[in-house]
Parts: structure tokens; C-alpha cells; sequence
């Protein structure tokens, strides 16, 4: 068995004033030790991970872990100096950073009277690792534009519903960029042969599995898990990616609550080759997590995330 999961850390720094950090040691400390309880209990062999500050900050985790895991962060921070990464037992034969947009998709609009955005708030990164059975995966991670908005000045509330609007838009905007940017390099690497590449495409989506941003990582629609056309074969098979999704049991299908109702934002997205090797899919929101509202400036002493872990276990 391969175990691959995905998890937004939410804020991983050391400590320190401003950006989310712990403001202590101590606090600091009980945050790695309950991230690291809960990667134990998940046992990936690839664990593509969100929100991390400081590279520093994923090696403390690391050296919390049992065995012996590659660390590969991306070189694409966000402006408040949050990036992805990947942490694996398995060996890392390649690794590749994307950051601008897709040709044709950009530049978009990211503020009033602000500059274009013309590339991705946070990179994406990819690793291609080798399974004990000799296979070789590529694993994409991914931290799409935030629904939780943010207005010059630093505000997390708009001035009038007129500035909401606008900046609603504009997050949308950006998403809906960067899912096509990821999605064009998924089609790059499938390459037409998604029954024989196995792709997972994977991290924090920022919304939930209906969603027109989401829709846009899948490709060829018409053969998703739960519908008539899942076991129909069609020529869409070799580019399409399905989104492990409906596999999560329904009361445990969510990965963070946003006042007070669970919304699933973290997502597994696979390959034709994976699907069919896919065992179990599950998020682990046995740990408990905290219901968030609009301003993540109060989570900046939380000793854990606010996120759930999804992970998805596939056949050799």
C-alpha cells in the first residue's frame, strides 16, 4: 500500500511577532507535538503539506517524526512568507516548482487600482517519488486563493459591502487562475496517458468539491466517483482527474469548519491509473478542530490547525 494525504499546517512558523507566529516557545513546541501525534497516526509514505513559514519550522516537525523522510519546500513564498512543501519515506526522484500563471490565463485583477497578478500567490510544487513496488508517482501540491478576504491596510473586514463584492471577486478571480495554471501543468504531465501516469494532484483548494474552481482541475467532466459515468470508459479517461471526494465517509466529509459548518476544502485529486487502486479515503476529523470565522489573527496561539488531514490509501 501507498498512503498519500494532504494537509494545511495553518501557520507553521517558529515564534515570534507578526504573520500568525506562536508568540512563545511553549506554545510553539505543543503545536509540533500535536502536528506530529497526528502525521504518526496517518502513517503517510508522501505527506504534501500548506502554510509553511519558515523551512526551519518543517524540519522541527521532521525531526519529530519516526524514520527517515526527504523534506522539498517550495522556493515560491506568498507575501506573508507562506509556501508549500512535501515530506516523504519514499525516495524523491524529481522535483519542480510552478509559479506563473498559464499561458493566456493572466495577468488578473488583485486589488483596487493595484497592479495585475501574474502569477500564482503560492507557488505550486511538485515531487515524483518511487513506491516500493517500483512505480513511479508525481504528487502536486497546491494552496489556491484564499475565501477568506483580506483588505488594504491589512483589514479583514471591508469598509462597505460595495469593497466586499469587489474583493470577493477578485480572490475568485485569482483562484479560478491559479486552478487553471495547475490544471495546464496536469495536462502536461498526463500528457494524454492518464491510464498508465499516476498523478495526484492535492493541497487546499480553498473550496468545496461543486466548486467552479475546483470543476476546473477535474478536465473532461462526465465520469465522476458516485455518477453513471464512473465506470464507463471514455476518451476523456487518459486526461481527466477524479476527485476522491464522494469516497470520504459522508459524516467525516469536511476539513475545516467555517462558523460552525464543516466545509471540505482540502482535496485528493487522482489519475485514471490511481483510481482504480484506490483503497480508502478518509479525513481525520477525529482530532477535533476549531470553528475559524474571518480573521485568521486569532488562531496565532492555536497549539494545532484548524485544518484536517485528508489521506488516501491506493494498491501497489
Amino acid at each position: 500500500m501507498t498512503v498519500i494525504g494532504t494537509w494545511n499546517l495553518e501557520n507553521l512558523f517558529r515564534p515570534g511577532q507578526g504573520d500568525g507566529r506562536p508568540p512563545d516557545q511553549a506554545t510553539y513546541e505543543a503545536k509540533l507535538d500535536a502536528l506530529a501525534g497526528t502525521v504518526g497516526r496517518m502513517a503517510p509514505d508522501v505527506l504534501a503539506v500548506q502554510e509553511i513559514g519558515e523551512p526551519a519550522a518543517l524540519d522541527d516537525l521532521v525531526e519529530r517524526l519516526d524514520g527517515d523522510w526527504t523534506t522539498r519546500v517550495s522556493e515560491h513564498p506568498d507575501s506573508r512568507g507562506i509556501r508549500v512543501a512535501a515530506i516523504s519515506r519514499l525516495p524523491v526522484e524529481e522535483t519542480e516548482d510552478l509559479v506563473a500563471y498559464a499561458d493566456g490565463v493572466g495577468p488578473v485583477r488583485a486589488s483596487d487600482g493595484g497592479a495585475l497578478s501574474e502569477e500564482m500567490g503560492r507557488g505550486a510544487l511538485r515531487v515524483r517519488v518511487r513506491t516500493a513496488a517500483g512505480d513511479t508517482v508525481d504528487v502536486v501540491t497546491c494552496h489556491l486563493k484564499s475565501k477568506l478576504l483580506s483588505y488594504p491596510g491589512g483589514r479583514f473586514g471591508p469598509r462597505d459591502e460595495g469593497e466586499r463584492a469587489r474583493y470577493g471577486a477578485f480572490a475568485l478571480y485569482r483562484r479560478a487562475a491559479e486552478a487553471a495554471t495547475v490544471r495546464e501543468w496536469a495536462n502536461t504531465l498526463l500528457d494524454g496517458a492518464g491510464r498508465d501516469r499516476a498523478l495526484v494532484v492535492c493541497g487546499d483548494l480553498n473550496d468545496e468539491p461543486g466548486a467552479a474552481t475546483t470543476q476546473i482541475l477535474l478536465g473532461p467532466g462526465g465520469s465522476e466517483i458516485g455518477t453513471p459515468g464512473e465506470t464507463q470508459p471514455d476518451q476523456g479517461d487518459p486526461w481527466r482527474l477524479w476527485n476522491t471526494a464522494p469516497l470520504i465517509p459522508e459524516a467525516r466529509r469536511y476539513s475545516r469548519v467555517y462558523r460552525g459548518r464543516g466545509e471540505l476544502i482540502d482535496h485528493i485529486l487522482v489519475s485514471h491509473e490511481l483510481l482504480g487502486r484506490t483503497e480508502t479515503v478518509d479525513s481525520l476529523i477525529d482530532r477535533g478542530l476549531a470553528s475559524v470565522t474571518d480573521d485568521p489573527r486569532r488562531r496565532a496561539a492555536a497549539e494545532d490547525s484548524d485544518h484536517a488531514p485528508v489521506v488516501a490509501t491506493f494498491r501497489n
